[in-house]
């Protein structure tokens, strides 16, 4: 058996869980050549480990390093994280995050690729705005990478399957748990460049992102929103984060000018 057959076992019989296949490793925990067999075959999609020569070199230095990705659709584009950048935000979004959602993907989707969770409200709202202008994006599960969570996404799903991205740690039918979330956003910000969040609440998944790719020496931009509202945007612009009102700021933070057009007031 290779060690390749190995790891995709070990991920497949833990069910994705990063700390019980270490451990695995680490004692040296091994199948019958028939389980790995079978392990390898009921895969359905694609998978990358972290012994491939073509596994990014930069997830490599990342908290807890994906030992296994499974996924459909073209890997390269995670091949350098430079060329992604993320928008996460909240699940109940309102009218104003989602426009300003569409707005800045609309420009940034251009330069480009758009990473986010495939959760419903901003992520979803991320994904679709870069498939309507006709660019990439890569979504990155919670679940295992033949479960479709939320159940909602199905078609987004399917369409990112088939001429996207579709990322996850998890294999097959693995159903999401409560911890897969946080696991799965310090991969979305390991992916990105950069982070951008058009709305979110303090205390949320997204913050945890944000987090994540400030440790990674990752910048955050922030879209402003009311005050006393709870928003987890106006405390990370407090601390330093940048203020973003449109795409083009975002890529004048990024070193990417572009002409703006003047129309009178």
């Amino acid at each position: 058996m290779s060690a390749r057959e190995i790891l995709i076992y070990l991920s497949v019989k833990h069910n994705g869980d990063w700390t019980k296949i270490y451990n695995a490793l680490t004692k040296k925990e091994a199948g019958t050549e028939q389980e790995i067999i079978e392990a390898n075959k009921n895969v359905k999609s694609k998978t990358l480990t972290i012994i491939d020569p073509d596994y990014p070199e930069y997830l490599k230095n990342v908290f807890k390093p994906p030992i296994v990705l499974f996924y459909y659709g073209d890997i390269s584009l995670i091949k350098d994280y430079k060329k992604n950048v993320s928008f996460v935000g909240a699940r109940k979004n309102s009218e104003y995050g989602q426009k300003m959602t569409q707005q800045l993907v609309s420009v940034v989707s251009e330069e480009f690729n758009i990473v986010s969770g495939m959760a419903i409200g901003i992520d979803t709202v991320a994904h679709q705005t870069a498939i309507d202008c006709g660019n990439k994006t890569i979504a990155i599960l919670g679940s295992g990478i033949d479960f479709c969570w939320p159940p909602s996404n199905k078609n987004l799903y399917e369409h990112l399957k088939q001429r996207h991205l579709v990322i996850s740690e998890y294999p097959g039918d693995v159903a999401p748990r409560q911890e897969c979330f946080p696991e799965r956003n310090r991969l979305i910000a390991a992916l990105s460049r950069s982070c951008v969040i058009t709305e979110a609440y303090e205390k949320s998944g997204t913050s945890i992102t944000a987090n994540y790719a400030l440790a990674y020496g990752r910048d955050v931009f922030c879209v402003p929103f009311l005050a006393n509202k709870n928003s987890l945007c106006n405390r990370l612009i407090s601390q330093g984060a940048a203020l973003v009102e449109t795409g083009e700021q975002v890529l004048d933070e990024l070193g990417i000018s572009r002409v703006r057009e003047e129309f009178p007031d």
